[in-house]
């Protein structure tokens, strides 16, 4: 009975590691994100012999964080192009035209091999379809280089001609004040102290005196009136 037991499970390895090599996966693009109303090619590939059933089916999350799988509905503007082959890889290709936002998912392939009777989900590519931030002013990279370069210029000259006024301002009033020096300089220049001193103490002696000379000093020839 136990012999019986390992040899069935001997069996059924060796069978599915046999359905396994009939099938085997390769890797796809795990993210693919395009702007609103562009083209989108989501691809999966495989290596199997014969041609398995392919069918593709979307993953969606709600809003309630729960994911919603459906099969994708083909259309004119969604379509499954044929399978291309090559070095023993198979690839089938859904082409999204003129995508929605609705179409933000999961996509796999659903790969059916009915004479070995596998089912297997390729790993997935999420496809994101966001819409694109519209510009105010759509300006090409030359003309921003343009604009950087100018505002460089304007900035330098902000910095250079106020400070360029300021040292002509501040050189003017330097040469002010030692012209104003100059000057004093020159009107003392040449006068002797001894003169000034001189001058100087005859004019406080007239101010002193007054404008009435003494009776004496005037001599004898003035004869005062009696009353």
């Amino acid at each position: 009975m136990e012999f019986g037991l390992i040899f069935f499970l001997y069996f059924w390895a060796a069978v599915a590691n046999g359905n396994h090599a009939v099938l085997k996966l390769e890797a796809d693009q795990p993210f693919q994100r395009v702007p609103f109303a562009h083209d989108a090619t989501i691809h999966c590939c495989y290596r199997c012999k014969e041609n398995p059933q392919v069918r593709w089916l979307i993953n969606t999350y709600t809003i309630n964080g729960t994911i919603l799988t459906r099969f994708v509905n083909l259309t004119e503007e969604v379509v499954d192009k044929e399978m291309l082959e090559e070095n023993g890889i198979k690839c089938h290709s859904l082409v999204l035209k003129s995508t929605h936002l609705h179409d933000t998912g999961l996509y796999q392939c659903y790969l059916n091999h009915s004479s070995a009777r596998i089912s297997i989900f390729t790993h997935g590519t999420f496809l994101q379809v966001y819409k694109p931030i519209l510009k105010t002013l759509n300006l090409s990279e030359s003309a921003k280089n343009s604009i950087i370069t100018a505002e460089g210029v304007l900035l330098l000259l902000c910095v250079l001609i106020p400070g360029t006024m300021l040292l002509c301002k501040s050189k003017r009033l330097n040469k002010l004040e030692g012209k104003g020096r100059r000057e004093e300089e020159n009107i003392y220049e040449g006068l002797n102290l001894d003169d000034c001193n001189s001058t100087y103490h005859q004019i406080q002696r007239s101010q002193m005196q007054g404008p009435y000379q003494d009776v004496a000093s005037c001599g004898d020839d003035i004869h005062l009136e009696k009353p």
